[in-house]
């Protein structure tokens, strides 16, 4: 499979995920099954292959933004870069779903929060965490 079949094949993968999380409560578990586990492992599982395929001959690394650039010339080194965001903000919104059921945050509240995880990672983890703050005065797990 070329990297861009997998490319083609792993975003609608991962959005079947995030599907599962904004529907989450009409089924919390099979929700958590699919976006927190069974998605993510398989991501990470074509993510490892790829890594330990070509890790070896790609050029640059993670010394200087110089290195991680040349690091990302690689198309396979790239669609595993793609993998691991597409992984990671998946388990993430896994998370913060779980989360929010637990300390009783409205769903309906925690759907932007989940939109901005799936487009921005970090930035939807921040937007979850100053919700958080605000209706339970948490920020850490």
């Amino acid at each position: 499979m070329t990297p861009d079949q997998l490319f083609q094949l792993s975003s609608p993968i991962a959005l079947l995920g995030w599907i599962a999380l904004v529907a989450s409560p009409l089924a919390p578990r099979a929700a958590q099954i699919v976006s927190a586990a069974a998605i993510p492992l398989l991501l990470s599982v074509a993510y490892s292959g790829l890594v330990l395929a070509f890790w070896a001959d790609a050029p640059g690394g993670f010394s200087s933004l110089p290195e991680v650039q040349a690091l990302f010339t690689s198309p396979h080194i790239a669609l595993a870069g793609w993998l691991h965001y597409l992984a990671f903000d998946l388990f993430l919104g896994a998370w913060e779903v779980r989360t929010a059921r637990a300390e009783g945050i409205s769903h309906w509240l925690l759907l932007p929060c989940l939109v901005l995880t799936f487009l921005f990672g970090p930035a939807g983890f921040l937007t979850f965490a100053i919700l958080r703050f605000i209706l339970v005065g948490k920020i850490l797990p």
